[in-house]
């Protein structure tokens, strides 16, 4: 649903009520490209786990646990596709598809906060300071700060909005609050907040290979892989003169971020004591 939908309408006045097409979505064009996951085992591995009877649940398992995360890592940091990809130069899959966050930053580059600005809109700083003498206080002040001003505002009170974090993020946020010696009752409280995970009063989502300078505010439901119908191939070959067995397998998806308005990208997010760079430029003459 994208937006309200309550109103009222004079229909004793002859004012006719007009429904709203709670469904309508921006035009967003999306190509389901194939992607790869091709891999071997060698017959040296096969032999030494033939004796166990659910081998090929273990394999079958394991497998599809790497191509889960393997398609969050490209969701999290691909920025283009390549005609054949480089892993040794893109080991966070960069060249593999156009994730979500290049997505925001193509499709809705104004719901992307990268750098900051003065209200004349020169930039003030090439990297977003949070904490003493930065541009923000801390991490939650910045979250409420990007949902106040780059989420629609009939999307800002929703109940499912979450922060996407890395871990990075979250040890800046809380290592602060177990890295001293406390008491029963503090650490008691500690735990508590440490628990909760929350940046800006809303949920933390921890996600692996997330990138660690960035947060992204929207609804988990937000972000989709569309697979194309029929398009998950896969064939097993013995490969004799290499000593294995070759998996070659590939679908045909794509990236989708279902609307734009309902989310934003924070990024290039610096966490530290700005102080003394802010008293030295405040300095005449430094």
């Amino acid at each position: 649903v994208t937006g309200s939908i309550a109103s009222t309408s004079d229909t004793a006045g002859g004012t006719e009520r007009q429904p709203k097409d709670f469904s309508k979505l921006a035009s967003n064009k999306y190509e389901c490209d194939q992607i790869n996951f091709d891999f071997y085992i060698r017959y040296k591995t096969l032999d030494l786990w033939a004796r166990y009877q659910d081998f090929q649940l273990r394999v079958r398992n394991a497998i599809i646990k790497r191509q889960s995360l393997d398609l969050i890592m490209a969701g999290f940091n691909g920025v283009r596709r390549a005609e054949t990809s480089d892993r040794s130069s893109n080991p966070m899959l960069q060249d593999v598809a156009v994730g979500w966050l290049q997505k925001y930053r193509n499709e809705a580059p104004a719901r992307v906060m990268s750098k900051v600005t003065d209200e004349e809109g020169h930039t003030t700083s090439e990297v977003i300071r949070v904490g003493k003498g930065g541009d923000y206080a801390s991490l939650d002040a910045l979250v409420m700060d990007a949902t106040n001003n780059l989420i629609e505002p009939w999307y800002q009170e929703d109940p499912d909005l979450v922060v996407i974090v890395g871990r990075q993020l979250l040890a800046d946020k809380y290592f602060p609050i177990v890295n001293k010696e406390q008491d029963n009752s503090e650490m008691l409280a500690a735990d508590v907040i440490i628990s909760q995970k929350r940046i800006g009063n809303l949920p933390a989502v921890r996600v692996p290979y997330f990138p660690a300078d960035a947060m992204l505010i929207t609804k988990l439901e937000n972000l989709s892989i569309y697979y194309m119908d029929d398009s998950h191939r896969r064939v097993i070959e013995e490969n004799p003169k290499l000593d294995r067995v070759e998996n070659y397998e590939s679908m045909n998806i794509d990236y989708v971020v279902e609307d734009y308005a309902a989310g934003c990208l924070v990024e290039k997010i610096k966490v530290g004591d700005f102080s003394t760079l802010a008293k030295a430029t405040a300095e005449p003459g430094a």
